[in-house]
């Protein structure tokens, strides 16, 4: 088939840190050309990828010091995507709702992944949209009160492969966290447990402005290079090693998130997880064998005290079975095929002009 894989702006593909939506990007775009599709990478200009790869813009605008007004390039973005959609079998769109209003003008297939949760303002343009063709990253980010066209539900995955197993934890033991430093993932929280263990906190992530002030205020006090740790942003491998080593990652959010890489990264060095009982983490982590899932933090801090009940391996088998890239592209896969069916439909006797004839025979 000949697909078009839209990305955000934001961050390139894949990304060299913090990006998981740029990531699952990346994970799927190439997967899709190593099983013989013909797939157009609509991302930053210092992307990577074995796709063919169209740009607005030469770099991550996240990254850019010029860029003053994000929108302007979101918008030169999704025109490029739409003066070209129609020749595509199926375009890909991971762009949440800014994409919504282009898409009318598309007459081929579009499907959309939901990466990220509904705000106010946008629930008021995913009900103008309602109609296009939606899929969840998990059973938890359904919104049925939307009303939404939702075809499928297809897991988040990661490559297994690329990262290195940990059979045992460091000693001196020390619990991880990961993530943005934001109140809806909960740094303040796993400070508080590690405080309360007495167990030595190693954190790492990226401080977004809008985060600056919560960061300085929760999170900058309590940073003393030994008790509590900061180690800024982390790249891949530093991302698998402070996971594998510690004895558990901390996931105390306080929203109803998504999905979280993060839980199946750290599951896949053979690091259990522990987290609140919200959004997607009954879905990723299976409790009492990958995890703990909690109700208040009080929980979590009971929970670090069972971690030695947890076998590190059955971390690892969870993600390599349930989250491997294979299943992720066999189940997006399989949603080509049927919105492509759906458009080749017979009318009269004769096939919709819109998709070429031959679609189905090239997967």
């Amino acid at each position: 088939m000949k697909i078009a894989q839209v990305a955000p702006l934001w961050e390139q593909v894949p990304p060299p840190a913090y990006g998981g939506i740029e990531l699952v990007v990346s994970l799927l775009t190439e997967e899709l050309v190593r099983r013989g599709h013909e797939v157009t990478l609509f991302a930053s200009g210092d992307s990577v990828s074995q796709a063919k790869l169209e740009s607005v813009h030469s770099r991550a605008i996240r990254l850019d010091p010029e860029v003053k007004d994000p929108g302007i390039y979101e918008a030169l973005h999704l025109n490029h995507v739409c003066q070209q959609a129609d020749t595509f079998d199926v375009v890909h769109f991971h762009v949440g709702h800014t994409a919504l209003p282009y898409v009318k003008s598309i007459k081929a297939p579009v499907v959309h992944t939901l990466h990220a949760p509904f705000t106010p303002d946008s629930r008021k343009l995913f009900r103008y949209a309602k109609e296009q063709s939606y899929i969840s990253i998990s059973e938890a980010q359904i919104d049925r009160d939307l009303g939404l066209n939702y075809v499928a539900t297809v897991h988040n995955a990661i490559d297994v492969s690329r990262h290195q197993f940990y059979a045992q934890a460091d000693e001196p033991p020390y619990l991880a966290f990961l993530g943005r430093f934001s109140p809806d993932k909960g740094p303040h929280h796993a400070i508080a447990i590690a405080k309360a263990t007495g167990i030595p906190l190693k954190m790492a992530g990226k401080v977004d402005p809008i985060d600056r002030a919560f960061f300085e205020r929760e999170v900058q006090p309590h940073i003393d290079g030994s008790q509590i740790q900061f180690l800024g942003e982390a790249n891949h491998a530093q991302k698998n090693e402070l996971l594998g080593r510690a004895i558990a990652m901390l996931f105390p959010i306080t929203w109803q998130e998504p999905f979280g890489l993060v839980m199946i990264e750290s599951m896949a060095a053979g690091t259990p997880v522990i987290a609140m009982r919200m959004g997607s983490t009954p879905e990723v982590i299976v409790h009492g064998k990958t995890g703990y899932l909690c109700d208040s933090v009080e929980d979590c801090i009971a929970a670090v005290g069972r971690l030695k009940d947890l076998n590190r391996q059955d971390c690892r088998n969870h993600v390599a079975t349930q989250f491997s890239v294979a299943k992720m592209v066999d189940g997006y896969e399989s949603v080509y095929r049927s919105q492509v069916a759906s458009r080749i439909a017979p009318t009269n006797g004769h096939v919709k002009a819109s998709v070429k004839q031959d679609s189905l025979i090239q997967f």
